[in-house]
């Protein structure tokens, strides 16, 4: 696999908030929102319980350039909202593709966020990619109507690991064909 180095993200705004990079101050609310078990197993990386330091790793690891992801923060302070809503990246995979992969603190469920994050990353296309690619839980059908929402088609089932739920769980795998 041939992985280019990714530049700095660059802000993208959308109608009710801003994806922007990763700050280091952002650590103390994404341990707040991620150390939450609802969030942690409708994800494959995050553990729950949150050990301590993970939310600050995960922001220096956000921060340094070169890496395979590139992540954004849905800040909310524009609209009076807090400043982390929840968190959407893209990790860059070869031949011009790219996984989505999001999540959204739970008090700002089902009002659209995660629809509207992963719609202005898709419309910006940051990477330039031809391909995104994205899974969802199958027990969590509001992320796989968010991928929906923003075009992605079904391709098929399959499985993923999840750190929090400690076990190999069935996903849908979803793709959106660019440009």
């Amino acid at each position: 696999m041939i992985l280019e180095k990714i530049a700095a993200p660059v802000e993208i705004p959308t109608e009710r908030f801003t994806l922007r990079p990763v700050q280091k101050s952002d650590a103390g609310l994404f341990a707040l929102y991620a150390g939450d078990r609802r969030v942690a197993e409708a994800t494959q990386g995050i553990p729950h319980p949150l050990p301590p330091g993970v939310a600050e790793a995960f922001c220096a690891r956000a921060m340094s350039l070169g890496g395979e992801e590139d992540i954004w923060v849905m800040d909310g302070t524009r609209a009076g909202l807090p400043e982390v809503l929840g968190v959407v990246s893209l990790k860059k995979m070869d031949r011009g593709q790219s996984e989505v992969a999001f999540w959204v603190a739970p008090a700002f469920w089902n009002h659209g966020i995660a629809s509207e994050a992963v719609q202005a990353l898709v419309d910006a296309n940051p990477q330039k990619n031809c391909t995104m690619f994205a899974e969802a839980f199958q027990d969590n059908p509001g992320s796989a109507r968010v991928l929906t929402n923003a075009g992605f088609q079904y391709l098929g089932d399959a499985e993923s690991f999840s750190v929090a739920r400690g076990l190999v769980a069935p996903t849908w795998t979803y793709i959106r064909k660019l440009g």
